[in-house]
C-alpha cells in the first residue's frame, strides 16, 4: 500500500507542476502588459515601467515562474490588478463558497445515483430510469437552473431566486439559497452517474460471487448491498473523478445565474477586467482541487478493492474476473 500511495503522490506532484507550467505559459501568450492593464490606457511609459518592476513582469520568464511558485507556497498570490486587494484572502472566501456548492452537489448526485441505480436493476424501473437519466444528461445545467427558478422561485415562491447568505449569519437563509443551485448542478451529474451505477450493477449481477450469495439464501437486495455495491464502486468512483471537471465548469455558470460569490463568478469578473494575476491564481486553485479529488478517488479505490493491492497494485489493470472485492 505504501508503494502505491507513493506512486500516486509522485503523479500528483508531477501533474501539479505541469499544470502550473501550462497555466503560466498560456497566460503569458495573452497580449498586453499586466502593468498597463492595472494603470489603464492613460498611463505613461515611466509609470508602466515602474509598476512592471514592482510586479516582476519585466524579469525573465523562468525567474517570474519561480517567484510565482515560491509565492504560492508561502500563501502569497499577489494583488489583484483591478482592485489592488490581496488575492489570497479572496480565494479563501470565494473558494469556501464554491466548495460548499460543489461538495453538496457531488454528494447529492452520488446518493441519487446509487438509489436509482439499485432501483433500475428491477423491472420495470430499469427502462424508466434509463430514459429519465438520458433526458437529464441532455439538459444543460443552466437550463435546469432557469427552469428551477421559474417554478420554485417565481411561481411557487418557495426559495429565493438568487443571492447568498453565509451559514454563520443565517442558517435558514443559507439553506434556502443553497437548494436551487445545488439541484441545478445535481440534475446533470446525477443522471450521468446513474447510468454508470446501473451499468456497473448489471455487470456485477452476473458474477459468480453474487450467484453464490443467492445460493446461501441472501435476498437479491441484501446481496447487492453487501457485495454488489462494493464491487460496482470502482468504475463509479473513477467516473466521478472524471466528472469533477464538468461539475466545476457547471458551477461557474450556476454561480453567475444565482449571483453566488464563489470562485466561478470571481473568475468571470477577472476575465472581463483582464486581471491576469487573478485568473492565474484561480485556475491554479481549481487545478489543485481537481487533482486532490482524483488523488482521493484513486486511494479510495485501492482501499475498497483489495485485489488491486494483492495482485498488481496498480489501478487501471484488469483484476481477475469474477472475484469479489
Amino acid at each position: 500500500m505504501g508503494r502505491i500511495l507513493g506512486r500516486y503522490l509522485l503523479r500528483f506532484a508531477l501533474l501539479l507542476a505541469l499544470g502550473s507550467l501550462a497555466i503560466f505559459g498560456l497566460l503569458r501568450v495573452v497580449p498586453g502588459n499586466p502593468a498597463e492593464v492595472a494603470l489603464g490606457v492613460t498611463a505613461t511609459e515611466d509609470a508602466v515601467a515602474e509598476l512592471s518592476a514592482q510586479m516582476g513582469t519585466d524579469r525573465p520568464l523562468p525567474e517570474q515562474y519561480a517567484r510565482w511558485v515560491m509565492g504560492m507556497l508561502r500563501g502569497d498570490f499577489g494583488a489583484s490588478l483591478s482592485s489592488g486587494q490581496p488575492i489570497g484572502p479572496l480565494l479563501l472566501d470565494r473558494g469556501a463558497v464554491s466548495l460548499i456548492l460543489c461538495g453538496c452537489a457531488l454528494a447529492l448526485s452520488l446518493g441519487i445515483a446509487v438509489l436509482l441505480g439499485l432501483a433500475s436493476t428491477r423491472r420495470p424501473w430499469g427502462g424508466i430510469i434509463a430514459a429519465l437519466s438520458q433526458v437529464g444528461i441532455a439538459v444543460p445545467s443552466f437550463l435546469a437552473a432557469i427552469a428551477l427558478v421559474a417554478v420554485f422561485s417565481l411561481r411557487l415562491g418557495w426559495f429565493p431566486a438568487n443571492g447568498w447568505v453565509p451559514p454563520g449569519q443565517d442558517v435558514t437563509g443559507f439553506f434556502s439559497r443553497l437548494v436551487l443551485p445545488v439541484l441545478a448542478l445535481t440534475a446533470v451529474q446525477a443522471a450521468i452517474l446513474t447510468r454508470y451505477v446501473r451499468s456497473a450493477l448489471l455487470e456485477v449481477m452476473h458474477q459468480d460471487f453474487l450467484r453464490t450469495a443467492y445460493a446461501t439464501g441472501q435476498s437479491r437486495a441484501r446481496a447487492l448491498l453487501d457485495h454488489g455495491l462494493r464491487n460496482a464502486a470502482v468504475p463509479v468512483l473513477t467516473v466521478t473523478g472524471l466528472q469533477l471537471t464538468s461539475l466545476i465548469v457547471g458551477a461557474v455558470v450556476i454561480e453567475k445565474i444565482f449571483v453566488i460569490p464563489g470562485l466561478g463568478s470571481l473568475l468571470l469578473t477577472a476575465v472581463n477586467s483582464r486581471d491576469l494575476l487573478m485568473v492565474q491564481a484561480i485556475v491554479m486553485v481549481l487545478v489543485l482541487f481537481v487533482l486532490l479529488v482524483n488523488l482521493a478517488v484513486d486511494v479510495t479505490i485501492v482501499l475498497i478493492d483489495p485485489r488491486l493491492r494483492a495482485t498488481r497494485g496498480v489501478i487501471g489493470e484488469t483484476p481477475p474476473e469474477g472475484t469479489p472485492a
